[in-house]
């Protein structure tokens, strides 16, 4: 298929106008500058109007829309939203042509093209620019790539105003402009993007295959290896530096130097292992999704994440899980203690799990908050829901100190929510898509929750005048995370930055030199702090009249800066003549978009995968939506309506869900599909098997764990055929050592035998275990098993003074720890703990000197 030749009918035989979409632009040190193409040819006789919802990132600020037709390129100015649309509106009407940006959620916007004429291209260019930092010298770049159908809860009610397939509701008032139609699309994808990080990189994906070309010095050109892709999964770029060093500028600045103000970005990467101590006894309550969206590959990757959660756990630690669709249910009455039992027990349950039904994630995150107040929430999700704002407020009515750190699962996560209850809680989040390895990503978030942190931070500037800070809150700063601020400057000059606050009951204070420039030219800074500064308004949720003065606010800044907003759009206008003017109504054509890869309720087999050999992509269940809203005895706006028929399966031994019925593509009612047939749960069974065959226990345990160069190849990561045939994992070990790791206790240490106190005969048992596993070339940074190797190594540190009568144990123990441990600063504590042992002086630092000891000693 290619571009030219793409094209998509209605069921009612209406072609849709979307051609293709392009994602060109640059992913720079310090910031990415994207522009997203999407190309309209209207092929009917008579003009039409297109409208097509799409997604952006939720910390993306655009910069710049234009419209090319004719040959013309006009370019786009923001306004505010009521007056940019009676400027499209009265353009459109006059037979002109006009193009209309609108942003309905952070990451949900609608393009308006109207007046398209007959047999005519025109090219819709939307840019925008994200803040690019890296952690240990790796870069992770998200484009989403479709609104991915949400669950949509409340009672219908009010007026539509747009033209998507669901109607408002009391909870959702906007759910008729955030749910496009959902078809069979045949528009796809492509991609130019120019990478140039100052330094040599290694740019790898997860969600697609890739093509890289280096350039000149340090630039790398990348575009995707069949041409072009589905609009059906988000787009991941991991940009991994072989320097561990920071990638990006610590300051940069944008001024012109005509006496206006300058702005600045600050990064800082705060070093606070000096700080750390024992960290105090957590409670942590897991909530993971298991509604009908998290079906296919998004539950397992859920269920992997939560266990290897669960390992990161200390004993004395306090947990519970509670897992939701349209109600919840919990692993226990209230939290628990982090016992071996307790661990076990919470295994089984995890793996009992379904996905069926819709996404209620209001009452078990309340439930989760109010269990824990103080604590810590971990989400697994993929946060396809309507009703975002009610669950923050909920969260954060509930919460007293407690952190919300989140995964977000799948291929089309909607990460709005995520970000906003990281951001005002304190927490994080972190995005799984298939065939990443998700071992790394759980131990970085788990570290990040217990790591040691800065909060009650104040800022004072010396030497230099900086005010209009954004954030406006400052969050807090956590070892080893990027931090930055943004502000502006009167006057350039030489001064210092100093941040203040507290870890735990000891005060902090971190000084920076900074030197604000005269003149500089990197004018993204400044759209960047502006849009930061428009978040902070829109987070500070006033009423009344300082509402209508914080909206004024917001637009004076956004139209200045050219950035759209909730309440200000991008509009542009081509005047024409003659032929060229249209005398006539366009008639709406509203573009359906792709199913979501993975997602069981669009069982529809694609030209693309039939073409890899005919291959059925891997689907899970769609439950139905329970309290999903019937539709409005209304008739719906043109192209509302879903494009394909859906049915409902029920589970064996599972009596029948109720719901109300949804409209199928020619006004019939159906239920909500859920497609999966005996077959193919039979051959998720033999897969399952094989699974166990060739990965033994743990790899069975852990969920599998396909190499990304083995998902990557041809896009067949899909294919049940081809899963159930692909190779052993990428470092994986012999059953032996997958034995011993099941093993681990979980304290993190292995169950001793012999002479000695518990302590020792555990020490030694665990540097025995640590030593076999490092010859099978398993160490914390192992892709898969590392995780459990790191809490062996934090075990045998906080061990290590309970060694002191057994000098042999405690050198074998840490000597076995420092090979072992894959991290400096790991290693750096390890040589401390170490100081006393006259056996290890010499020998930390040097591996083959220490190797040998370590086997004599594991010898004896």
């Amino acid at each position: 298929m290619t571009i030219e030749k793409a094209g998509l009918y209605t069921r009612n035989g209406t072609q849709v106008p979307l051609q293709g979409v392009e994602v060109t632009g640059e992913l720079l040190g310090g910031h990415a500058r994207v522009r997203v193409r999407q190309r309209y040819r209207n092929e009917e006789y008579q003009p039409v109007e297109a409208i097509y919802t799409f997604p952006l990132p939720s910390d993306a600020t655009l910069s710049a829309f234009s419209m090319t037709c004719a040959g013309r390129r006009i370019e786009g100015v923001v306004r505010e939203r009521e007056e940019a649309f009676r400027t499209y509106d009265d353009a459109v009407t006059a037979g002109h042509g006009a193009a209309l940006l609108d942003e309905e959620r952070r990451n949900v916007f609608t393009a308006q093209v109207g007046n398209l004429l007959p047999y005519e291209e025109t090219v819709v260019e939307v840019e925008f620019l994200q803040a690019v930092t890296a952690e240990e010298g790796s870069v992770r770049w998200m484009l989403p790539t479709l609104v991915a159908p949400r669950y949509i809860p409340g009672a219908t009610t009010g007026d539509r105003t747009g033209h998507g397939s669901e109607e408002p509701t009391a909870q959702v008032p906007d759910a008729d402009r955030i749910t496009p139609p959902v078809g069979n699309v045949h528009y796809g994808l492509r991609m130019d993007l120019l990478v140039d990080l100052g330094r040599e990189v290694v740019v790898e994906s997860p969600s697609h295959a890739i093509t890289t070309t280096r350039e000149e010095g340090t630039r790398v050109r990348v575009g995707f290896s069949r041409g072009e892709v589905s609009l059906d999964r988000d787009l991941v770029l991991s940009l991994r530096s072989p320097d561990s060093s920071a990638v990006f500028t610590p300051l940069v600045t944008h001024r012109k130097g005509e006496g206006g103000p300058g702005t600045f970005a600050l990064t800082v990467v705060p070093d606070l292992l000096a700080l750390a101590s024992a960290p105090p006894k957590q409670e942590v309550v897991f909530v993971v999704d298991v509604s009908g969206s998290m079906a296919g590959e998004s539950l397992p990757q859920a269920q992997a994440a939560l266990r290897l959660c669960l390992r990161h756990l200390r004993e004395g630690d306090r947990f519970n899980v509670i897992a939701f669709e349209n109600r919840f249910q919990s692993f226990q009455p209230e939290p628990v203690p982090f016992t071996q039992r307790t661990l076990e027990e919470a295994d089984r349950w995890v793996a009992a799990l379904n996905a069926d039904g819709g996404t209620e994630l209001l009452a078990p995150m309340r439930a989760a908050v109010q269990a824990a107040p103080d604590g810590v929430i971990v989400l697994l999700t993929d946060g396809q829901v309507g009703n975002e704002a009610e669950i923050l407020r909920a969260v954060l009515e509930a919460r007293k100190t407690a952190r919300v750190y989140s995964f977000g699962i799948g291929t089309n996560v909607s990460d709005v929510l995520l970000r906003d209850m990281a951001k005002q809680t304190g927490g994080d989040v972190e995005f799984i898509h298939p065939g990443e390895r998700i071992d790394d990503k759980v131990v970085a978030q788990f570290s990040r929750a217990l790591a040691p942190r800065v909060t009650e931070l104040e800022v004072h500037f010396d030497g230099v005048e900086c005010a209009e800070l954004a954030p406006a809150e400052l969050p807090p700063l956590v070892d080893g995370v990027p931090w930055t601020l943004l502000g502006r400057y009167a006057s350039p000059g030489t001064g210092t930055v100093t941040l203040r606050g507290r870890s735990g009951q000891e005060p902090f204070s971190l000084t920076v030199r900074v030197d604000l420039p005269a003149v500089s030219d990197r004018p993204a800074v400044e759209k960047l702090w502006a849009a930061e500064r428009i978040r902070g308004w829109e987070a500070a949720q006033l009423v009344g009249r300082r509402a209508e003065s914080m909206k004024q606010r917001i637009v004076e800044l956004a139209v200045a800066h050219q950035i759209v907003t909730r309440y200000t759009s991008f509009v542009v206008v081509e005047e024409r003549k003659g032929d060229r003017r249209n005398s006539g109504q366009a008639k709406t054509r509203v573009i359906p978009v792709d199913a979501p890869a993975g997602w069981a309720m669009f069982g529809a087999q694609k030209e693309e995968d039939a073409a890899l050999g005919g291959a059925v992509p891997r689907r899970g269940r769609m439950a139905a939506r329970g309290a999903m809203p019937p539709p409005s005895a209304a008739a719906p706006a043109p192209g509302a309506r879903p494009l394909i028929q859906v049915r409902r399966i029920t589970p064996p031994g599972r009596a029948p869900a109720q719901s109300a019925p949804s409209m199928d593509a020619d006004g019939g009612t159906t239920d909500w599909m859920i497609m999966r047939s005996e077959r193919r749960e039979q051959g998720k069974a033999d897969a399952m098997k094989k699974k166990r065959q060739k990965g033994g226990i743990l790899s069975n345990f852990f969920g599998g764990g396909q190499s990304p160069d083995s998902l990557k190849e041809a896009e067949l990561e899909e294919s049940d055929a081809y899963r159930d045939e692909a190779p052993a994992a990428e470092g994986g070990v012999d059953t032996g050592a997958e034995s011993l790791l099941s093993r681990q206790l979980a304290n993190g240490l292995w169950e001793g035998t012999g002479e000695g106190s518990e302590p020792v005969r555990q020490a030694r048992a665990t540097a025995l275990a640590l030593l076999t596993l490092l010859r099978e070339g398993i160490t914390s940074s192992h892709p898969l098993h590392g995780a459990q190797v790191k809490k062996a190594v934090e075990a045998l540190l906080s061990l290590a003074a309970s060694l002191s009568g057994d000098a042999q144990v405690a050198e074998l123990a840490l000597g076995v720890a420092w090979l072992a441990a894959a991290g400096p600063r790991t290693r750096g504590r390890i040589e401390q703990a170490a100081k006393p042992l006259a056996g290890l002086n010499g020998r930390l630092g040097n591996e083959v000197a220490l190797r040998e000891h370590v086997d004599t000693l594991a010898a004896r």
